[in-house]
């Protein structure tokens, strides 16, 4: 799909996982490095929303935002990266940065599961994957109202869209979606990827 942005979601707390995420090493790399690079192979541009004052190491090209203010969930980011994005482009595939297994395949597909929708998102398990999820910028658009009504979560930007959930079993590199939010998580994936 021509001019999808991808958006990486880099600035929330890392609570359970105890330490940032965005920083933590892959083999040598930076996770936020790892996954912007991936995600640079089918998007462009790719924007990450850090943390007010998170310096994060990014490849060359790669636009960094923050978040208006902080500790306001994912939604804040979104919110940062939509008016950042604005006539630009007219979708993105929105990751969360615990993502080091993603594969281009699957974000090619869920990308091309966009057409004639608000959102294409995969679904695991029966849980729908809002932060690793293709969304019209309409439907991005949608984040700041949200957070002005008291709303934080990635799965409020589903409602009242039309969404076309996709089996993750189903499409090219579909286990690539599996996220890292604890030490325990993070060490399987590693673990996975040698």
């Amino acid at each position: 799909m021509a001019d999808a942005a991808a958006i990486i979601l880099a600035g929330g707390g890392s609570r359970r996982m105890g330490s940032p995420k965005a920083l933590l090493d892959w083999h040598g790399e930076p996770l936020v490095h790892r996954v912007a690079r991936i995600l640079a192979e089918v998007c462009e541009p790719v924007v990450v929303v850090a943390a007010p004052g998170q310096a994060l190491p990014l490849p060359a090209g790669v636009e960094l935002l923050a978040d208006a203010a902080p500790d306001r969930g994912p939604l804040e980011g979104v919110a940062a990266a939509e008016a950042a994005l604005q006539g630009r482009i007219a979708a993105a595939f929105l990751a969360a940065v615990d993502l080091p297994l993603i594969d281009p395949a699957l974000v090619r597909a869920v990308l091309a599961g966009l057409a004639g929708y608000d959102a294409a998102v995969p679904v695991t398990e029966g849980h729908d994957q809002p932060l690793a999820a293709a969304y019209d910028l309409r439907t991005l658009a949608r984040a700041r109202p949200l957070l002005d009504a008291g709303r934080a979560r990635a799965l409020d930007l589903l409602e009242d869209v039309r969404v076309r959930r996709l089996d993750a079993a189903t499409l090219p590199g579909g286990d690539s979606i599996a996220g890292a939010n604890t030490p325990a998580e993070y060490r399987r994936l590693l673990a996975r990827a040698t």
